[in-house]
């Protein structure tokens, strides 16, 4: 059984064993090597070598240099669980000729030539291991392989003249990633790296996560960023480069490695003046991956994950490799200022002048609450806190909203009608726990994809159960062990009768109903009209699926429902909402480990912009700006007097600008006519604003409506803290100054508000922090030395920095601590397909891109994995339409028409379209309608009708042939080690009288 990925492993000293000849204190059943590696850190002992073994992974067997002696037998260290009483031997001549035969192996298929190469950053393992060895010479020399270098992927190249077939890259994919992408063909006469079976990157099923890249312990796998990039002498022409490898290998014999190690050594010093290393977090979506950001100059040599806290050695395609977007040509660097129909750079303090200017002259003409601010999902919790401050304690409105209205309202309305929270029940570690994970409108192998490797991971080698229920056959609906086809807006239906049918058929965790849930009477009486067979008439779902959804559901030990965008954006996302809370209650699926309610958050920091109070009827910490006590605090804080009621949030800014009633709006860093619903609607309202000051890092199509245009700086170029979909803040680092005049968004917040007379005087984003956690109970305890580098917290989080990774524990923050059954009533969709609109329209994200492309589009690789956007056909409905992959069709709703090139695949059904949302040439919300969640006005971009006219054209596939999805994956346990061991050629290193000692005497120099 695979060990968890996000889970750390229990050191903590249960018994001894004897590590050369010294009685040592160990954990049973942990890795020999993980407790050798302990000692090594702590100066004990030098280092036994080890190449193939990387923690987060596990044993992969392949490359034998870990070998020691326990109990007076060679065994490998990174394969051996520590029992009472074992007696290991770290060295003497049995173990060396082991190590150093095992490691004669590796230098065979490798060309040592580090002063020249680009990985020669002191991680290299190969370097290092040869180094720790003290090897001089190799008995074996160097041989080459009949194998060009893949140059293919758009990210990263595979040299297998440099590939020792250590396996870490076949492991990272099969058991890390799960893609199923890699394996190692051992049977060759040459052995070496596949790509779904085949010896080329390009068109495989590869998603390009970077997992094998970050693991390769050489240069046999490297970010293209890094070709020529990271070294001295590693720009050099070809030819330059391979005589001066040939140079090295030519003095080797007579001078053995070291000298040539140390002068390399000296060279890769050397980087360190012009290579910075820099913590950040992840600017896509939610998961809240971490890594070291490498930079030299403004240019970013590579992302290096390891240490983080929710990703460890993982990252998808986008945190790995889409960082054009940060020295995009078209980066704003200058304040713009409307000239007619085009732009005029202008000064900061010109800009500043005019906004000053309208601010005021509109406050005075029409009262503050003829102003409106959007804060952004993309920007910092202090960002986000400074810009309700600025809303509520300098202009005087509560008229402050962000992106979660889009999206995340309708969960967090669900989870706090219930729970009290409206955050996730626990961590991802949570996750790879549950004996069973529930996906409900979600697609996280695309759009949470280091997330869903956690639960890939588990699935294939823990027993995980997965049910998911979508309108699309997506990956995680291909794994699944029950996949269900709803129709759409109908989830609340079926969840309220499988709780019905658990609640009758006494499957109900009824100890734990009793002792921790109010209303239960009234929530069963709310269920009698959903039974198995009205649940199969409005959801299409046979009732015996939902009979064994049911068994599954109760039998499990801890259910994890995964839900997102499919919930939620709908006329009834807040009902779904609860009523999947309702049924996580009733079974006891709260308060415990491995348990509860996932609404996976889209966006890198949306869960921190509501939380920071960048909605118009709270404060941070979720605190009511209704509630006099709350508001009396921030009053005394801030010194002045504060708006008592709440303001508008984005749809409702939209009505007010064209009802005349809103003068002025203010975005940060989102581009509301790409997100918001009903696009064309929603710019005739931003055309018509009488002031729009739109702050972005680059020109987004929300700028061509503005009057003012704010150049801020991008996540690399400022410190701040982000908070995951997981509730943990971390903080990100400024790796680079920011590009040309751009600021700091909250740079720029705080000119504007003292402008307006705020006299703010905040020098770095702590001190924001600082203010954060004197006001907000749900943030006590947090400061930016609790979140120093890899650190994090999950809130609530107290006084003293205790933090809260599972969110119930003790109670339910409600007065009696007890959590509340909320009964709901289904209503139909507010639209639905009908004779004129036949066709149900479904949207959402790639895994290729982000959101409209506005920042993925602007690194050139993503342009050739998915150069625009698509729409999928179901092959019935294609063959009933005449329909080809690449033919042109027309969409029309009642609110806007889109021309876009089909895709024939049975990922979709009869009349379901799919059509992704990365396109600003034909947006999708150009289909969608007005109207919203009836509780949070989230719109209901998932409720939509249309039309489908077939258009002569005829084109190429718009999902080019190199796409992913093309590939064929080859699902293996792991590495298969077994077949390596089987060659002919192998035999465990130090058994054979032929090994011996590989070490020469050397000519001294």
């Amino acid at each position: 059984m695979k060990s968890f990925l996000n889970t750390p492993a229990d050191h903590s000293p249960n018994m001894q064993l004897t590590i050369d000849g010294i009685p040592l204190p160990a954990h049973s059943g942990e890795l020999l090597i993980d407790l050798l590696n302990r000692r090594t850190e702590s100066g004990a002992q030098k280092p036994v070598p080890h190449v193939c073994y990387v923690q987060q992974m596990g044993p992969i067997q392949s490359c034998d240099t870990c070998m020691v002696k326990v109990d007076g037998q060679l065994a490998r260290a990174c394969a051996t669980a520590v029992t009472a009483g074992m007696t290991i031997e770290t060295a003497g001549e049995t173990v060396d000729i082991a190590q150093r035969e095992a490691f004669d192996r590796i230098l065979q298929n490798h060309m040592l030539y580090c002063t020249v190469c680009d990985n020669n950053n002191q991680n290299c393992t190969i370097h290092n291991t040869t180094k720790d060895l003290d090897v001089k010479h190799q008995q074996r020399p160097y041989t080459p392989k009949p194998y060009e270098q893949d140059l293919s992927n758009p990210f990263y190249r595979y040299d297998p003249q440099q590939c020792i077939l250590c396996g870490r890259c076949v492991e990272a994919c099969q058991n890390v990633q799960v893609n199923e992408t890699l394996t190692i063909n051992w049977e060759s006469a040459h052995p070496r790296v596949l790509w779904d079976g085949g010896e080329k990157i390009d068109g495989s099923s590869c998603v390009s996560c970077g997992h094998c890249v970050t693991v390769c312990p050489c240069n046999a796998l490297m970010e293209k960023s890094m070709l020529g990039q990271a070294g001295y002498f590693t720009n050099l022409p070809p030819k330059v480069l391979d005589d001066m490898i040939d140079v090295v290998k030519g003095v080797e014999p007579p001078i053995g490695y070291g000298p040539i190690l140390t002068l390399s050594e000296i060279e890769s010093a050397m980087r360190n003046e012009h290579t910075k290393r820099t913590k950040t977090v992840c600017t896509y979506c939610a998961v809240g991956c971490t890594f070291d950001v490498w930079t030299k100059d403004r240019h970013i040599l590579k992302i290096e994950p390891m240490h983080g806290p929710a990703n460890g050695i993982s990252t998808c395609v986008k945190g790995k490799f889409a960082w054009g977007h940060i020295n995009s040509p078209d980066r704003l660097t200058k304040p713009l200022l409307r000239d007619g129909e085009s732009f005029r750079e202008i000064t900061w303090d010109e800009a500043l002048d005019i906004i000053e200017k309208k601010f005021k002259q509109i406050k005075a003409d029409h009262g503050p609450d003829a102003l409106a601010f959007i804060a952004s999902s993309k920007c910092t919790n202090e960002e986000s806190f400074l810009m309700q401050k600025l809303a509520r304690a300098v202009i005087g409105t509560n008229n402050v909203d962000n992106c979660a209205r889009y999206c995340q309202n309708p969960a967090t309305m669900g989870l706090q009608r219930t729970v009290g929270y409206g955050g996730d029940s626990g961590s991802i570690a949570d996750i790879e726990k549950a004996g069973l994970i529930l996906m409900v409108g979600c697609n996280p192998a695309e759009n949470h994809p280091v997330l869903c490797t956690r639960v890939k991971r588990s699935h294939k080698h823990r027993g995980q159960r997965l049910i998911v229920a979508d309108l699309r056959k997506h990956e995680m609906a291909e794994r699944a062990d029950i996949f269900m086809r709803p129709n759409p807006s109908t989830d609340a239906v079926w969840f309220s009768a499988v709780a019905k049918y658990i609640i009758d058929s006494g499957l109900a965790k009824m100890d734990f109903v009793n002792k921790w849930v109010n209303n239960f009477d009234e929530y069963k009486k709310s269920l009698d009209p959903f039974t198995l067979e009205y649940a199969e008439k409005i959801t299409g779902i046979p009732a015996a699926t939902l009979v064994t959804v049911a068994h599954e559901i109760a039998r499990a030990d801890g259910v994890c429902i995964l839900f997102a965008m499919g919930v939620t954006q709908h006329c009834g996302g807040s009902d779904t909402a609860t009523a999947l809370s309702n049924l996580l209650l009733v079974t006891g699926n709260y308060m415990r480990p491995g348990a509860g309610a996932y609404p996976l958050r889209g966006h890198n920091n949306v869960q921190g912009a509501s939380d920071l109070g960048s909605m118009p009827n709270v404060f941070s910490g979720y605190q009511k700006v209704d509630d006099p006590d709350i508001r009396a605090k921030f009053e005394a804080d801030w010194g002045v007097t504060l708006p008592t009621s709440k303001g508008l949030d984005n749809h409702e800014m939209i009505r007010a600008i064209q009802e005349g009633k809103l003068k002025s709006l203010y975005i940060k860093g989102e581009d509301t006519i790409t997100s918001d619903a009903n696009a064309g609607d929603v710019g005739d309202a931003l055309g018509n604003c009488e002031f729009l000051i739109v702050q972005d890092i680059n020109f987004s199509e929300t700028c061509r409506f503005a009057d003012i245009v704010l150049p801020a700086a991008a996540s690399l170029e400022k410190d701040g803290t982000f908070t995951s979909t997981e509730r943990r803040i971390q903080r990100i680092y400024k790796a680079i100054e920011p590009l040309g005049e751009s600021k700091a968004d909250w740079e720029i917040i705080q000119l504007i508000a003292n402008r307006m007379g705020g006299h703010w005087n905040y020098s770095h984003p702590s001190e924001i922090m600082d203010e954060v956690a004197r006001l907000t109970p749900l943030f006590a305890g947090v400061n930016y030395d609790r979140l120093e580098g890899y650190k994090s917290l999950q809130w609530p989080i107290a006084a003293d920095g205790k933090d809260s990774p599972l969110l119930f524990t003790e109670k339910f923050p409600f007065p009696d601590g007890k959590a509340r059954f909320y009964p709901i009533e289904y209503i139909p969709p507010c639209i639905e397909s009908n004779p004129e609109f036949d066709l149900h329209l479904n949207n959402g994200r790639l895994l290729e891109q982000f959101q409209q492309g506005s920042m993925t589009y602007r690194t050139p690789g993503f342009k050739v994995l998915s150069p625009s956007t698509f729409l999928e056909i179901s092959p019935e409905l294609a063959t009933e339409r005449g329909i080809t992959t690449g033919r042109y069709v027309q969409l029309m709703s009642p609110y806007g028409i889109v021309r876009v090139q089909a895709v024939v695949t049975d990922r979709v059904q009869g009349k379901q379209l799919y059509m992704p949302i990365n396109s600003v040439v034909e947006p999708v919300n150009r289909l969608t309608s007005s109207f919203t969640d009836r509780n949070t006005h989230t719109p209901a971009y998932k409720e939509t009708a249309v039309i489908m006219t077939v258009l002569p054209e005829q084109g190429e596939d718009p999902l080019p042939r190199r796409n992913f999805r093309y590939g064929n994956r080859t699902p293996q346990p792991g590495l298969e080690i077994e077949r390596k061991w089987a060659r002919t050629d192998y035999h465990v290193p130090g058994t054979s009288p032929a090994d011996k000692l590989v070490q020469i005497t050397s000519t001294t120099v």
